[in-house]
């Protein structure tokens, strides 16, 4: 089974922005749903779990592609 995704795309913004779109894609989601965060600034790969731990949502990858990171989020319940 495919698991179906939204996608941010965050390339191109510095922090706090990533983070900051995110944490607003992520409210109108329902609980367990998965957000997948595309970011090419060097502070997201500290930002975006530090997101994620801060407000409990679970960060199920942190991956990077070429010149940018990753991130599949799942909204917390």
């Amino acid at each position: 089974m495919t698991q179906k995704f939204e996608t941010l795309d965050a390339l191109g913004l510095l922090c706090p922005l990533p983070v900051l779109k995110a944490r607003k894609r992520l409210k109108s989601l329902p609980a367990g749903a998965v957000l997948r965060v595309l970011a090419d600034d060097p502070a997201a790969i500290i930002d975006v779990p530090h997101f994620c731990t801060e407000s409990g949502h679970v960060l199920l990858s942190q991956d990077s592609d070429g010149d940018h990171q990753v991130y599949l989020i799942q909204k917390s319940g």
